[in-house]
Order: C-alpha cells, then sequence, then structure tokens
C-alpha cells in the first residue's frame, strides 16, 4: 500500500482525531438548516449601490479581486460585510 503525504494541518487534524478532540455535534440536521439559512441571507444580494472614488482606489480594488479570484464588486461587498459584522476594523 502506497503511504499518503499529509500536509502539516491535516496531520494535525489527524492527530486531534485519534486523541479523540473532536466532539460530535448533538443535533446537526438543526445545524445544517441554520447555516444554510445564513449563507442565503448573505448571499441574496438584491441591492444595487452605486460609489464614487479615486482612480487609484478603483485600479487597486480591481487589482486584489484579480488576485483574490473574484469580480470587484463581489469583493467590495464582502469588505463591507466585514466591516459591519465586526470581522474588519477600520485603522
Amino acid at each position: 500500500m502506497k503511504k499518503i503525504m499529509l500536509t502539516k494541518e491535516e496531520a494535525m487534524l489527524e492527530k486531534e482525531l485519534e486523541n479523540d478532540e473532536w466532539v460530535a455535534v448533538p443535533d446537526m440536521a438543526g445545524e445544517i438548516k441554520k447555516y444554510q439559512s445564513h449563507a442565503r441571507t448573505a448571499l441574496n444580494k438584491n441591492k444595487k449601490i452605486n460609489i464614487r472614488m479615486s482612480d487609484w482606489d478603483y485600479n487597486n480594488i480591481k487589482l486584489k479581486a484579480v488576485q483574490e479570484g473574484m469580480p470587484y464588486q463581489t469583493l467590495v461587498s464582502s469588505l463591507i460585510h466585514k466591516y459591519l459584522t465586526g470581522q474588519l476594523k477600520a485603522s
């Protein structure tokens, strides 16, 4: 049998599983429904906005979006959402 090479993260997860550090979720169906609802809400984009920004900001947000592999509008929306939910702090 061929030995499978694990990444550091995979090896750490395997060790945690072997040491019974993971606990089963009591109500898995309820948890799935809860997170599906959160995902639907987060992905429901039904409002449009127009903003004015400098050429420098516009070009750089588009560049960052390409680096992240997503449309620039999605990146802007994500940044706004993260700021409003406290996941991103203003400097």
